[in-house]
């Protein structure tokens, strides 16, 4: 258990836990040996420079990684107890419960109403009335409502920048996962969309747990709740170096390339 004496925060409800999470792709190991909380109903950010595998360690948590060919992983992730790399668990429900949201806003070349209602009507049956319900909901959700509400049957790649992300919030919301996972969600957006992403997450961290990957280090100290300090080493890439409550990773952090880091001294 590599880290355990690198993760500082307090207790509280924790919805997943890392043991000894290592991610290879052949035989380059991207992540090492990370064991960290992710607890529930909070933000979480992955933070570090360039090539130290946050981005690698996010996908793993819904098992994205499975789709490089080369990739493999040692040690567990587990989702409320059960682990996800478990040799009869689907990685599709574990897509359905974990969802994704990615750096450059994706909307599919469908209309706003489509885009949202794609995953819910592959995993579900639905009368059109139920349907509608749902896309609203998560419109809402995603504080997209008002702005679209009188153009559903427009196609979401009309919409801006911060629209289409919001967009894709949507409709990861739409189909109910538990956890929603974001890379770099607002590094293809101007100041005020990513302030309004932003304000976002706080609001959907009362329903579901998120997990974060940037490069901002101002988002992140605003944004999450913990944070997670990635580094690499010349013989190593992907190493925790510590993880705790955002507000003391900014202001007292226990290791001194953290500290060099979020005041950025390097990175």
């Amino acid at each position: 258990m590599a880290n355990n004496d690198r993760t500082g925060a307090a207790a509280g409800p924790t919805k997943m836990t890392l043991k000894d999470l290592s991610v290879y792709y052949g035989n380059f190991r991207a992540v090492y040996e990370v064991t960290m909380p992710v607890y529930e109903n909070k933000i979480s950010a992955l933070i570090g420079p360039s090539g130290s595998g946050k981005s690698t360690l996010l996908r793993s948590l819904n098992r994205m990684n499975e789709l490089v060919p080369t990739a493999r992983v040692e040690g567990e992730i587990e989702l409320e107890g059960q682990n996800i790399y478990a040799s009869d668990v689907d990685p599709v429900a574990v897509r359905r419960r974990v969802g994704m949201v990615f750096q450059r806003p994706n909307p599919f070349p469908k209309s706003i109403y489509d885009n949202v209602a794609y995953g819910v009507r592959l995993t579900r049956r639905m009368t059109k009335g139920e349907l509608d319900e749902v896309v609203e909901k998560s419109l809402r959700g995603a504080a997209l409502w008002e702005e679209v509400k009188d153009k559903l049957k427009q196609s979401g790649t009309a919409l801006s920048g911060g629209q289409q992300q919001r967009l894709c919030i949507a409709r990861a919301i739409a189909v109910e996962p538990e956890v929603i996972l974001m890379d770099e969600p607002c590094s293809a957006l101007d100041p005020v969309a990513t302030i309004k992403v932003e304000e976002l997450m706080q609001e959907l961290k009362t329903r579901y747990t998120i997990v974060i990957v940037t490069h901002n280090m101002q988002q992140a100290a605003r944004a999450s709740d913990y944070t997670a300090m990635l580094m690499m080493r010349p013989d190593r890439a992907g190493e925790m170096i510590e993880f705790d409550e955002t507000q003391k990773i900014f202001t007292k952090p226990s290791d001194k390339r953290t500290e060099d880091y979020v005041s950025g001294r390097f990175g």
